[in-house]
């Protein structure tokens, strides 16, 4: 069974009831154009002042209204030309590098464990870095778009 509930025959105390006779008096009447329709104080319970006192004429409604701000011209100047940022591979950033002249270089493959069955001379050419192969630089660079490669070194 639902019940329902008639708040016009619930008893109000006579402040209340005459609270609530003015704000529906207030509600009656018809707002104008400065007036808000929303409470002067945010949730926080900050003054919004600044958003309710600024009545613009049309005219300038671009230029003096604090919703619409111009942008400042130093980052307009700098967001101007610029493109999308690539997105370096994290993964590849970590297994490539770059020496000094130009070349990409990595790590050997097989250094990783079984390393009792593999005899000195071969752990320790495993542990050099080795030059990536010409072809694969494209797959690299790919990968990794901000590197400073050298494609004529040798």
């Amino acid at each position: 069974m639902a019940m329902s509930l008639s708040l016009a025959r619930v008893a109000l105390p006579p402040l209340l009831q005459q609270q609530g006779a003015a704000t529906a008096a207030a509600s009656t009447r018809k707002l104008h154009s400065g007036a808000l329709a929303f409470p002067a104080k945010s949730f926080f319970g900050a003054p919004l002042a600044a958003a309710a006192a600024v009545v613009v004429s049309p005219a300038s409604s671009a230029a003096a209204s604090p919703l619409r701000r111009r942008p400042s011209s130093a980052s307009a100047v700098v967001a101007a030309g610029k493109g999308y940022k690539m997105k370096t591979h994290k993964a590849s950033a970590k297994r490539f590098r770059v020496t000094g002249r130009g070349k990409i270089v990595r790590r050997r493959a097989g250094k990783q464990h079984l390393l009792s069955k593999k005899n000195t001379k071969r752990r320790k050419r495993l542990s050099k870095m080795i030059q990536v192969n010409k072809s694969d630089y494209n797959n690299v660079t790919g990968a990794l778009p901000y590197l400073k490669v050298n494609r004529n070194a040798e």
